[in-house]
């Protein structure tokens, strides 16, 4: 009995001993998975790729072997060697590092992203870890409609290469560092804008490809459909489509969607020219959705670029009147009743909208508009009679005068004429916080200006706390 006992346990501690052998032998022969680097490394077609990242600033190899997660684009060597011809390097040697580290970076999403999402999601925006304008990191469009690509310049040829930290898609072409206008380019939905671009006046093309900073509000195509209405692209006069171009450009700031909500709403100047050669206004209010002008929408917000950031907008934004901005802020919605609703016998907004001289009535454009905000309407015992109150909104505009600010007489005063008659006498500099003072037609003189200079293209606008009276 003793016998059998001691082979049973003999056999136990055999069996035993063999089960954790075979353990530590399928551990041993299990590969682990590579990283993002070694999986580049252990791949013939990226040995340019490889060379890039060791030679590039940045320790990326160090930081591509990382936790992640990452997604790369990975270029061939192919790739490679097309990116180095077309910009005159005869090798990777001659590429600057701390470039060749940011062309290298906008080929890295700090997310894990498979080709099956891409489809997904159709086409879009995605960040990249370049550096932008402002800082900012650069973005990257894709469009699986058909073969994933990326800026409409690479194809996905072997997606979802399987990483310790990520994922790798291998791709046909570098992608390059991006403008404002790469961007445009490399999306179809800009192609009406791209071709007004190239069919304006002053080579705007090359200008937003320039050193910036821009604001780009870009309609799509849809928007320019509406706004030509049928009418071919070639035959609107290319000077005027230049100027309506450029009125959707901010130029010397980047303002993303964060900043804009962050104002709420407020004025720009674009690269528009108004009277005396004056950059146009450009109204924003964040109140429902990013608007401007109150009449275009962002409907895809912070496309950056190396020298910008791209705002797409649902329509196109034509050169403002003075009533555009009437319309637009709401600071000036009791003035948009008494033009309108409180003085039907006089069609204020036909007026005020007018860009062409040698009218019957004698009230042509430039028009300078002092607008009194709600507050001072609210200001006053009563709104007037329609007949009274006709002339108290003469009393608020000078025809034939775009009278900025830095046209009047500083320190000192400024007289001019308005189309009710009276005379009205502006003061600077002003008092407390007023910007000016004026004297209206019936003497009083606490009247102040509180921001100046709303510059439309047939005029401009000086907002006012109070309502002005005729004599």
């Amino acid at each position: 009995m003793k016998t059998k006992l001691f082979f049973i346990a003999i056999f136990s501690l055999s069996l035993l001993t063999t089960s954790c052998s075979n353990d530590d032998d399928n551990s041993s022969n299990a590969t682990p998975t590579p990283n993002i680097v070694e999986l580049a490394q252990a791949t013939p077609d990226l040995s340019s790729l490889v060379a890039a990242l060791t030679r590039a600033d940045g320790n990326l190899t160090t930081v591509l072997s990382g936790n992640g997660p990452f997604t790369v684009l990975a270029p061939t060597n192919a790739a490679f060697a097309s990116f180095l011809s077309a910009n005159g390097f005869a090798s990777l040697e001659d590429v600057p590092t701390d470039i060749l580290s940011q062309v290298l970076l906008n080929h890295v999403i700090m997310t894990d992203v498979a080709s099956s999402d891409l489809v997904a999601m159709g086409s879009g925006y995605t960040s990249g870890s370049a550096s932008g304008a402002d800082g900012l990191n650069i973005s990257i469009y894709f469009d699986a409609s058909g073969s994933v690509m990326f800026n409409n310049v690479a194809t996905v040829t072997t997606a979802d290469a399987d990483a310790s930290n990520g994922t790798v898609h291998i791709i046909d072409a570098v992608l390059g560092l991006p403008s404002v206008v790469d961007h445009a380019v490399a999306n179809p939905a800009f192609s009406n804008l791209v071709a007004a671009l190239g069919a304006a006046d002053g080579d705007l093309v090359n200008v937003l490809s320039g050193t910036g900073p821009f604001t780009v509000l870009a309609p799509d195509d849809a928007a320019f459909s509406t706004f030509l209405d049928g009418t071919p692209l070639a035959n609107v006069d290319t000077a005027v489509l230049s100027q309506i171009l450029l009125n959707h450009v901010i130029i010397g700031s980047t303002n993303t969607s964060t900043a804009l909500v962050d104002a709420g709403a407020g004025y720009a100047n674009t690269g528009a020219s108004g009277p005396g050669g004056n950059a146009l206004s450009l109204y924003y209010n964040t109140s429902n959705g990013v608007m401007f002008n109150g009449i275009s929408t962002v409907t895809q917000a912070d496309v950056v670029g190396t020298n910008g950031i791209i705002h797409a907008v649902d329509t196109v934004i034509d050169i403002p009147t003075v009533v555009t901005f009437a319309l637009a802020d709401s600071t000036f919605s009791t003035l948009v009743t008494a033009l309108t609703t409180l003085t039907p016998a006089t069609d204020f907004a036909s007026i005020l909208s007018r860009t062409a001289t040698g009218n019957a009535d004698t009230i042509d454009p430039n028009f300078t508009v002092f607008a009194p905000t709600n507050d001072a309407f609210d200001a006053l015992a009563a709104i007037p009679a329609e007949g009274p109150l006709t002339q108290v909104l003469l009393h608020h505009v000078i025809k034939e005068a775009n009278i900025t600010s830095s046209m009047l007489n500083n320190p000192g005063d400024t007289t001019a004429a308005t189309l009710e008659g009276d005379n009205i006498t502006i003061t600077l500099p002003g008092s407390g916080t007023n910007i000016a003072d004026i004297t209206d037609g019936s003497g009083a003189t606490d009247i102040g200006i509180i921001a100046v200079d709303v510059q439309a293209g047939n005029g401009v606008i000086h907002v006012i706390n109070k309502v002005m009276i005729n004599n």
